[in-house]
Parts: C-alpha cells; structure tokens; sequence
C-alpha cells in the first residue's frame, strides 16, 4: 500500500520525477494508479460494514499495485508528472480513510486518526499559504517522515488482520499506536520547524 508520498511533502518528493513526460496520460502505471484511488471508497465502505477481512485485502492489494505501477513507471520509462501527483494523492487517501474508518468503529483511538490526518493538512496548508504568498517551499522528504509512513502502514494493515480475522495482537497494535503517534508528531513537528527556518 500505500507507501508511496504526498507531493507537497512529507512522504514524497514534492516535484516530479526528472525525465518525467507532461504528456503522458493515459499509460499503465497511472491506470493502475487511478484504479487504487478508486479502490479507496469501497475500502471505507468495507469497514463500516466491519467487513475488515475484506478491508485487509483490499488494503493489501493497494500496496501491492503501489509498487507495480512505480516499477512498471520505471521499465517503461512511462513516468508522468500527472503520475508523479495522483500517486501519492491515491497512497494519502487510502491511509488516511482507513485511519478515520477505523477509528469510527473503534478499532483504532480517535484520537490518532485526528492527529494522522491534522498533521497532514497542517504540511498541505502551510505549503498552499507559502505558494500564494510567493514563497514555495523546497520540501524534502526526511527519513523520520519515511519512517513514519511505513510505522502507518504498518499500524493500518495489522488493526485490520487482528480485527478482521480474530487474531491475537491486541498488544501489538496498542504498542504500535504509540510508536505511530510519536512518529507522527515528531514528524509534522520537524517539517513546521524547516519550513519555518527557511521562510524568516
């Protein structure tokens, strides 16, 4: 799944790939792309049907086609910028409405999901207020953002193993919440502070 990073920030490259193709559209990886963008309603749907055995391969397939369709981007030199935006846009989507559904039912604390998806629009919104205010930010993904988006990842696919199929690992995914949650703040914390010491 969704491993993949936000272009105007923290878990990717915020601009597209060099040798990247403004033409290129309608190709492959970017199908395979837009199909996982669409994916991300049914997979809400799963859940709040607790359907999470179904959730959790629906999600499991996502990260799947999130690595074909950057390797197959790679192969056939199909890289796009149209791709290098709806990528990441479908792996943030995915993640962050499994954070909310999941949260919804109780199957993970309130309290994260709105910490997850607050640091995300605090990264997106800055980075919109400093484009309109002539000042675009040069983000650069740092490895404590990466960390923190495989800890995510990690955290959303096993919620919906243990609940979905009645496995035991209760402990595991409550050890995890915290580890998430560290990495989350720390995160979005250190992203403010360099944009910050870059705009004075």
């Amino acid at each position: 799944m969704p491993a993949g990073a936000d272009p105007q920030a923290p878990d990717g490259p915020g601009n597209a790939p060099e040798g990247a193709h403004d033409a290129l559209v309608f190709t492959l990886p970017n199908a395979i792309t837009f199909a996982r963008l669409c994916a991300v309603p049914a997979t809400i749907w799963l859940v709040l049907q607790h359907r999470l055995d179904l959730a959790f391969w629906m999600f499991l397939a996502a990260g799947i086609s999130d690595g074909v369709d950057g390797w197959l981007a790679r192969v056939r030199n199909a890289r796009s910028r149209l791709g290098a935006i709806l990528d990441p846009l479908a792996d943030k989507a995915l993640l962050v409405s499994i954070y909310v559904t999941l949260a919804a039912i109780g199957v993970l604390p309130d309290w994260l999901a709105i910490l997850v998806v607050f640091r995300d629009l605090v990264i997106v919104g800055g980075v919109i207020v400093l484009y309109l205010a002539g000042q675009p930010p040069a983000i650069q993904p740092i490895l404590l953002s990466k960390a923190n988006t495989a800890l995510q990842i990690g955290l959303a696919a096993l919620a919906l193993m243990v609940a979905g199929f009645g496995l035991p690992g209760e402990k595991l995914v409550a050890a995890l919440v915290w580890l998430v949650a560290a990495s989350t703040f720390a995160s979005g914390a250190v992203y403010v502070w360099r944009t910050a010491r870059r705009t004075r």
